[in-house]
């Protein structure tokens, strides 16, 4: 009596939603093979360990999905699947505790990846996972064998299922480059074009402000701008001049609507308050006060509480005839437009959007024209802020088309 062999899966990406997908697979009995183009997995995940690793976010669930826009309908189905609460715990079986900044960041106890991947490559291979390094995904040949450039030559590798989790393109030496859209475009699938998110924008600063400030903070401020609907919005927080323009968690968090608004229009004007603890009318009679012999960037530290940086950039950014006028600089402090030029590339973002489009997938995150083949992870096309919502997401995606991709074999 013949015996057919085991169904195999096929991963592709060895960031956070393709390991996840193996774990996933694995506790279903099915047999994995996960794949990457470099030479080891979680690279980007590790890079992230660097700033602490912000795991995932402990606000509120009704609150965490808004984070996600356009796509927090789809979003939550994931997250019903595994949220916050469920990554915290799952860390914690790896022998991680984790805790909850006073910014409602999750990080773990230890502010590392490193031990948390090591722990976790650790229980995926003790449960079966194979890994194949320095193999790239080229496509696919015949039959649906995957094709893979390798550095003993191609190489043809058949499977019953494949995962994709190849990322977006941003930080493209870490692995994710985008190289996959060329073959799933030629296999017919509808991709929305990749675009940098989460990354700071360009201005066209002097040199003196660009030399002297760059990585200078704004802190307090709130950011106003118009979406493309006419709605008004304010949020307040933090951001970073650089040497390009700006940056910083309170640009990343506005960044879609403000890159819809340049490809739209071709420019993007946002409006910072400098001193939100003053009203306009309450300062401009302090700015009016007698000023001496007191220079007007002093006077702004003395009667406005702005910093250097503060002040630079309103020197940046203000004409002579308003900085004589306590009334017209009052009004300036209060609404400092910032007219942005462009992102920066999707190379230097922190993640992309864009990528396989939702409505080509179904439930279980399998290609509708492709049954079989499933997206899991940045690749596909939605986006989050920094906070841990694009970690938590990732996980979540990963977790659904694992079980979907199990599921399948067993049918």
């Amino acid at each position: 009596m013949t015996r057919t062999a085991p169904p195999r899966l096929a991963i592709i990406g060895g960031g956070p939603a393709g390991l996840m997908a193996a774990e996933a697979a694995c506790a279903k009995g099915v047999t994995v093979d996960l794949y990457d183009t470099k030479g080891s997995v979680g690279r980007k995940f590790l890079l992230a360990g660097k700033g602490g690793l912000n795991l995932t976010h402990s606000e509120a669930p009704a609150r965490f999905v808004e984070r996600y826009g356009s796509r927090r309908a789809e979003i939550k189905h994931w997250l019903d699947a595994f949220d916050a609460e469920a990554l915290r715990a799952w860390a914690r079986g790896l022998g991680v505790e984790t805790f909850a900044g006073s910014s409602g960041r999750v990080f773990p106890k230890d502010l590392k990846a490193a031990p948390l991947l090591r722990a976790w490559l650790h229980r995926l291979r003790a449960a079966g996972v194979s890994f194949h390094m320095h193999h790239r995904w080229l496509g696919w040949q015949a039959h649906g064998t995957l094709h893979f450039a390798t550095p003993q030559g191609e190489r043809a590798v058949p499977t019953d299922a494949v995962i994709l989790a190849l990322g977006g393109a941003s930080w493209p030496q870490l692995g994710s480059d985008g190289a996959w859209m060329a073959p799933l475009q030629q296999a017919g699938i509808d991709i929305a074009p990749l675009q940098p998110a989460n990354c700071g924008f360009e201005l066209a600063w002097s040199e003196h402000l660009s030399s002297r400030f760059a990585g200078a903070p704004l802190k307090p401020v709130v950011a106003h701008w118009t979406d493309r609907r006419g709605v008004a919005h304010a949020r307040q927080g933090e951001c970073v001049l650089s040497e390009y323009g700006i940056e910083g968690s309170l640009i990343y968090a506005i960044g879609a609507e403000l890159r819809e608004q340049l490809a739209e229009h071709g420019e993007a004007v946002l409006r910072l308050d400098l001193v939100p603890g003053h009203g306009e009318s309450a300062l401009a009679d302090r700015l009016a006060a007698p000023r001496g012999k007191h220079s007007i960037g002093d006077w702004l530290r003395r009667r406005a509480g702005l910093d250097a940086a503060k002040c630079a950039l309103v020197f940046e950014l203000t004409a002579k005839s308003t900085l004589a006028d306590p009334f017209a600089l009052a009004a300036q402090l209060k609404s400092l437009p910032l007219r942005l030029r462009a992102p920066r590339p999707v190379a230097e973002a922190i993640s992309t959007a864009g990528g396989v489009r939702l409505e080509g997938l179904d439930e279980k995150l399998m290609l509708r024209m492709r049954p079989g083949v499933f997206c899991a992870g940045e690749m596909l096309d939605w986006e989050a802020p920094t906070g841990g919502y694009l970690l938590t997401a990732c996980f979540a995606s990963g977790l659904i088309a694992g079980r979907g991709a199990a599921r399948w074999l067993g049918q």
